[in-house]
């Protein structure tokens, strides 16, 4: 398609979603839940077909030179279908709140005063790599009342295809619009411009994936938009953390997983916390294939270490290496964060209270953890079902967004025919 005809083809898709849109948010829970259903049977009923589509886009990646923590975003396996049915099952038991009122307040003139929850309208979602995505999205879309329109990477086309389709034909089994869920079936980047440009009719962006994509997006978009920035995230091991303790979650951060957001790039260190176990965490994260990039102390302590530089403590890293610093106290750690830090998962590993209370407060992230593996900063594992990304902005969605960061609140005020004097 040239440039024209993306336009007019985008244009079209939008306006078919915002007119979903007034039928979707009239849905009963139980027929948005029966939608979600018969996606879960089409997920299960097409595995074979499923496998194969998105076969091409690995050996495509791997021809194209891709990482292996990028081609791991883009696998979809037995365990990972078994992942998404799971997400859908979870968000269908997730009782509903639209359109359940809250605060209510009679005021003295005669008035009360409530919030209604309600949908956000039409949502249009600009992602990398990972085809789950595509699921989790239209899951939490329909749910929540909404409307979504999905633009992939040109390295799923092939995944997202097949899971839209499973997804349409699902809405069309139970007689819904099937532009409630539509994917943008062009790779041409001219599309996402395009996209941007409606905000007649779409009400937000939700943008995953890397710097340079969420820049593009936030510099250009006319829309509204709910930002999913880079994981930096951090292990700090205070002066009283338990030894077990900050090994465990220190090798779980970085090593159960590589390629994604919560993974752990940072880990800092105080300076009074044991040498001896320093360099056996070190030495376990060495084993494991991680290259250790140091301070100065870190370097003197452990002698594989690569000396850091300050590129480094920026890094989202997304392979095997962590950056460690070694600082004098807690206040030292919460600097390092605040100025490094990308503001999505921290973790502060120790068992002094007032340590742990302090972290709590003055660490400026989405997720804040004690004693915990950042792995954990995730939809699922907090109870949502799935995440349509985690937001590092301040705003009404941060951290994990799962129904409620889709949905928003009106205000409903009522009285028995009274006037303002």
């Amino acid at each position: 398609m040239d440039k024209l005809q993306i336009k007019k083809y985008v244009n079209l898709v939008c306006i078919n979603s915002y007119k979903a849109s007034k039928y979707a948010r009239t849905l009963s829970n139980t027929h948005r839940n029966k939608v979600l259903s018969t996606i879960i049977s089409g997920l299960k009923d097409n595995k074979t077909q499923i496998f194969k589509k998105n076969a091409l886009d690995i050996e495509s990646a791997k021809n194209n030179k891709m990482t292996d923590a990028l081609i791991d975003r883009l696998l979809i396996n037995n365990k990972r279908i078994l992942s998404m049915v799971d997400g859908l099952r979870k968000i269908k038991s997730i009782p509903d709140t639209l359109f359940k009122t809250s605060n209510k307040l009679k005021q003295p003139s005669g008035i009360t005063v409530e919030q209604m929850r309600v949908p956000l309208g039409v949502i249009g979602m600009i992602y990398e790599s990972r085809p789950n995505v595509t699921i989790d999205s239209a899951g939490l879309s329909i749910k929540s009342g909404n409307c979504i329109i999905l633009r992939g990477g040109s390295e799923a086309i092939n995944s997202n295809l097949v899971l839209s389709k499973i997804i349409m034909d699902s809405l069309k089994k139970c007689n819904l619009p099937k532009d409630m869920v539509q994917l943008i079936k062009t790779t041409d980047r001219a599309a996402v411009s395009e996209l941007l440009s409606q905000d007649q009719y779409i009400d937000v962006i939700i943008p995953r994936g890397g710097k340079s994509l969420i820049k593009k997006i936030s510099n250009e978009s006319k829309i509204p938009v709910i930002k999913h920035l880079d994981g930096n995230c951090h292990v700090y091991i205070d002066v009283d953390a338990e030894f077990k303790t900050a090994m465990d979650c220190t090798i779980n951060s970085k090593t159960q997983r590589y390629g994604v957001c919560n993974a752990a790039e940072s880990l800092i260190i105080h300076k009074k916390f044991p040498k001896s176990q320093i360099i056996k965490i070190l030495n376990a994260l060495s084993q494991k294939g991680v290259e250790i990039r140091g301070c100065k102390t870190t370097k003197s302590i452990f002698k594989k270490a690569v000396l850091a530089n300050e590129a480094d403590w920026y890094e989202e890293y997304l392979k095997p290496i962590i950056s460690v610093k070694i600082v004098d106290n807690i206040d030292d750690a919460i600097n390092h964060i605040e100025k490094y830090g990308s503001k999505h998962t921290d973790s502060i590993i120790t068992n002094n209270k007032l340590s742990q209370r302090k972290f709590l407060r003055e660490v400026d992230s989405s997720s804040v953890m004690i004693n915990t593996s950042t792995r954990f900063a995730d939809g699922f594992e907090y109870g949502m079902g799935a995440e349509i990304g985690i937001s590092t902005d301040k705003i009404h969605a941060r951290g994990p967004v799962g129904l409620d960061g889709l949905t928003n609140l009106k205000f409903v005020v009522t009285s028995k025919g009274v006037i303002r004097n």
